[in-house]
């Protein structure tokens, strides 16, 4: 039996229901007003003491009834006139409360879906949805979601992405993933230990605030400086640990999952065929231990690390799964420049060095913190070379490697005709790389 004036091998669309997040989001964007007020006591505290003193318990009573209810109005008002739904073809964000704003984020363009729970959402049991998108400046987020929920619509999202239709793509559920490595607290805490910006921004903490108090006695110059150099010694130790606490990498049809922290828990996708450098980070303290770390350029993403800390034969197996059919060449095969870059860069320019193999742009450079950047062919965008006049004279040139992700990766010193041929062969062997690449497919 067939429905008069419906043609048969026409589908009726998919009735789309726009969802609210979860009850809980109203107190986190409650205190957006409450913001406001720090955030202007912190840009003039003399203003803001002044300001204080002057006002009355009945006035701090009356600020106090009348601040609370508006912050919590504005937090209700902003939550119930915030909606999502995931169409056909897109995930649609309404947001607004006087100016109404809807994001539009086509699911073929989406190329990772984060989740994180900060400290007090895993309290509370919800998540929040963190989305990069190919061509986009900043994340577009879901904050919050329940928990489960948030997962499954961070699996719904990643099937569409992966082709699955819209029909079967709830169904599809997180993909598997193995564990390729993962990070102790011993070994991150020693790293960090042997880290030389923990230790000199401690001694900058400590040195500088008596000084200037020696210099000025002034509470608020020490206090100004004091503060922000010990955030910073901080963030550098303590701050590093807690947010790379329980380091885990795991491969899955749909990219590497890394997920991390102790207090923040987050979990993040490194989407196949997306990473435009890998580049290993060797500081001079972490060598007699044979540890490195392992850092990424990702192609419209602000994913950074892959490995905090790890010994060099296990990066490497991480690596190799990063980059398919690329080795990591040995030291001792880098080519170094020509011994007359010296009048360039005395000393320093031993630390130079490239490499060229079937799969990746190699090169390498730092004396104290070596640093070795492996490109893929395929990935690369354009091949520069710059000459100044003082490496003119001395026939020498540097050769910049630039990849979508707006980064550059530069041989440098290197004598000029090596850098003319190396400019030419870069060139060719990008066009082959990008013609013989298969397509970045996710679950395949």
């Amino acid at each position: 039996m067939t429905t008069p004036g419906l043609d048969e091998g026409v589908r009726p669309k998919r009735v789309v229901v726009e969802r609210r997040l979860h009850p809980v989001t109203p107190f986190r964007r409650a205190w957006a007003p409450v913001a406001v007020v720090v955030g202007w006591a912190a840009h003039d505290p003399n203003q803001a003491q002044e300001q204080l003193t002057r006002l009355t318990t009945t006035t701090l009573l009356i600020v106090f009834a009348v601040v609370v209810p508006a912050a919590s109005l504005y937090g209700f008002l902003s939550w119930w006139f915030t909606h999502f739904s995931v169409t056909d073809s897109e995930l649609r964000i309404r947001t607004g409360l006087l100016f109404r704003r809807t994001a539009h984020i086509r699911l073929e363009r989406l190329q990772a879906v984060d989740l994180t729970q900060p400290l007090l959402a895993r309290l509370a049991g919800v998540a929040k949805l963190r989305l990069d998108v190919v061509g986009a400046d900043k994340k577009d987020e879901l904050a919050f979601l329940g928990a489960s929920e948030a997962r499954a619509l961070r699996a719904e999202l990643l099937a569409r992405a992966a082709g699955f239709a819209p029909e079967t793509a709830h169904e599809v559920g997180e993909a598997p993933a193995r564990e390729l490595l993962r990070v102790p607290a011993r070994e991150l805490a020693i790293a960090l230990m042997l880290t030389g910006a923990t230790w000199g921004a401690l001694a900058a903490a400590l040195v500088v605030p008596p000084v200037l108090w020696l210099a000025t006695h002034s509470v608020w110059t020490v206090l100004a400086t004091g503060l922000p150099l010990l955030g910073a010694a901080g963030a550098s130790s303590a701050g590093r640990f807690v947010g790379e606490y329980d380091w885990t990498v795991g491969e899955s049809p749909d990219g590497l999952r890394i997920d991390h922290g102790l207090l923040d828990r987050t979990h993040e996708t490194v989407p196949p065929g997306r990473v435009q450098t890998v580049r290993i980070v060797e500081p001079l303290l972490w060598r007699r231990r044979g540890w490195v770390r392992v850092e990424l350029d990702v192609a419209g993403s602000a994913n950074s690390v892959l490995v905090p800390v790890a010994p060099r034969a296990a990066a490497e197996a991480v690596i190799a799964r990063v980059l398919p059919g690329a080795e990591v060449p040995a030291t001792a095969t880098l080519s170094r420049p020509p011994r007359r870059a010296g009048r360039c860069l005395p000393l320093w320019w031993r630390g130079y060095g490239i490499a060229v193999t079937g799969a990746v742009f190699v090169a390498r450079h730092g004396l104290l913190r070596r640093s070795v950047a492996l490109v893929p062919h395929a990935k690369v965008q354009s091949v520069r070379l710059s000459q100044g006049p003082w490496k003119r004279l001395w026939r020498l040139a540097d050769v910049h490697v630039d990849t979508g992700a707006d980064k550059t990766v530069t041989a440098r010193l290197r004598d000029a005709r090596e850098a003319a041929e190396l400019l030419r062969g870069q060139a060719e062997r990008s066009r082959t790389g990008r013609r013989d690449a298969g397509p970045d497919q996710w679950m395949a």
